[in-house]
């Protein structure tokens, strides 16, 4: 199966690197936080990718033009002209990289990679957001809910408790954060079959609003609950707990480095 990422947005709320950069492209540990998502499918054995770039998308595919070379030894000889590859570290990666608009929404995107999906069903997720989900299990819930879509569901960090308040002010209830007092939100790495396609009207559709709505009333949506790792990056504060995860050597989705 192929893996499509969404990779073409502004990045607008972590501007003060994304003005530079896209925002998959920012990085965690020395590398771009979408190789980190990348990384996981390829640990479950998943290494053919679909990136839906967009906004300053010539710098994904600079990135991966020169991945090869930089991750490998080698010697120039100048005096021939030639290149002799001694060692490389690349992983086994087959990437398209599909220019899908600067402006496009995100069912847009998707529907515009529609021919390079074979018409079989693929994994769909967000180039910022990492997690230590098992997407095996994932594919597993996938496959036996007979469902046209399935989505991965979190209970997202609370950031603050909360308290219940009378009419004159008095405290009736005083509680710090728990994530059960939240509902789930779609953490991305879905599955999807093709008939997702028809559910996509142009590129100002947005992925998580018609179609996904659209799936839910007619019942083909399905979700599998992740009670794991996972964690966007929208913000520069989301950027530095990620980061310094990284640096204690604690971070949860590099199960790569794990097993």
């Amino acid at each position: 199966m192929k893996v499509v990422i969404l990779a073409g947005g502004y990045g607008t709320r972590i501007s003060e690197e994304s003005q530079e950069k896209p925002k998959p492209m920012i990085e965690i540990g020395g590398k771009p936080i979408m190789w980190h998502v990348m990384k996981l499918y390829s640990f479950y054995g998943y290494n053919e990718f679909i990136i839906c770039c967009g906004y300053k998308g010539h710098m994904i595919k600079e990135y991966f033009a020169n991945y090869y070379l930089n991750n490998s030894d080698v010697t120039f000889d100048l005096n021939s002209n030639s290149v002799t590859v001694h060692n490389t570290y690349s992983e086994p990666w087959k990437i398209s990289l599909i220019d899908t608009g600067k402006d496009t929404m995100t069912g847009g995107r998707v529907k515009r990679i529609e021919p390079y999906v074979d018409k079989s069903p693929f994994f769909l997720t967000y180039g910022d957001g990492v997690s230590d989900v098992n997407i095996n299990a994932l594919l597993e819930f996938h496959k036996k809910s007979g469902k046209k879509a399935t989505i991965t569901a979190i209970q997202p960090e609370v950031r603050f408790g909360h308290i219940d308040i009378a009419d004159n002010g008095e405290v009736l209830r005083f509680a710090e954060k728990e994530k059960q007092d939240i509902g789930w939100i779609n953490a991305g790495f879905m599955v999807l079959e093709p008939d997702i396609f028809s559910y996509i009207k142009d590129d100002t559709t947005v992925f998580e609003r018609e179609p996904m709505e659209r799936l839910a009333e007619e019942r083909e949506l399905s979700a599998y609950k992740h009670t794991g790792f996972w964690q966007c990056m929208d913000t520069m504060r989301d950027k530095k707990k990620l980061e310094e995860l990284d640096k204690r050597g604690t971070a949860p989705w590099k199960i790569w480095e794990r097993q």
